[in-house]
């Protein structure tokens, strides 16, 4: 589904009513996947008919996309925003991956619609989306670009370092409640399971500045 998408509604003002189609088809997706979602579901529990619900928003295609594009636009727009306002590389990382773990933690149906994606090869992304991850990439490869140049840390792939981030992060939510539900562990797992000392981004922040820094 690489194409253009004919309506994106406002990331920041989306309206009552799309507001709730949106939200709606955030947790339908989450749930069952774009293939195993069905738009007359969305509006059921948006609580529209389906004649408002694609004059407000439109086709599935295009609900899936402004779901994911809502969350993702405005994560590269608040990335973009707090990471310009900082004048150093590592500190200006630490920005990146917080944004990053924030988003993710405000949009608890973002982690199951991603990985599914992940797992089907991108076949439903569209193009905004593509534009979006490509805009938060540009942001990761600035700041590493620069603490090259500044010898604050060595030459690393932006793509395998954006992986680490995001993929700790979307793993470590996803697996939280499956191992809160074995009980049976052993005494050499559970003697590791301890609390966060402190946020999921901050974690994941120390283990990339230990693997990039010089």
């Amino acid at each position: 589904m690489n194409r253009l998408i004919k309506k994106i509604i406002d990331i920041e003002k989306p309206g009552k009513t799309a507001g709730k189609i949106l939200t709606a088809a955030r947790a339908v997706f989450a749930e069952h996947g774009y293939s195993g979602t069905h738009v007359d579901e969305i509006a059921q529990r948006a609580g529209v008919n389906k004649a408002t619900l694609y004059y407000q928003i439109g086709d599935k295609d295009t609900l899936y996309a402004n779901v994911i594009h809502q969350v993702l636009g405005n994560t590269a727009q608040n990335i973009a925003g707090a990471v310009a306002k900082v004048d150093h590389p590592e500190k200006k990382l630490k920005v990146y991956i917080k944004y990053i773990a924030d988003a993710v933690d405000k949009n608890p149906e973002w982690p199951p619609i991603i990985m599914r994606e992940m797992a089907a090869d991108g076949a439903h992304l569209p193009r905004v989306v593509i534009e979006d991850i490509v805009a938060v990439l540009i942001i990761l490869i600035g700041i590493l670009d620069e603490g090259i140049k500044k010898r604050i840390f060595i030459d690393v792939s932006p793509f395998l370092i954006h992986m680490m981030i995001v993929g700790t992060i979307l793993f470590y939510k996803k697996a939280q409640p499956i191992k809160e539900r074995q009980s049976w562990l052993p005494a050499e797992i559970k003697i590791h399971d301890k609390k966060l000392k402190g946020s999921l981004g901050e974690e994941v922040t120390k283990l990339v500045l230990k693997a990039i820094k010089r």
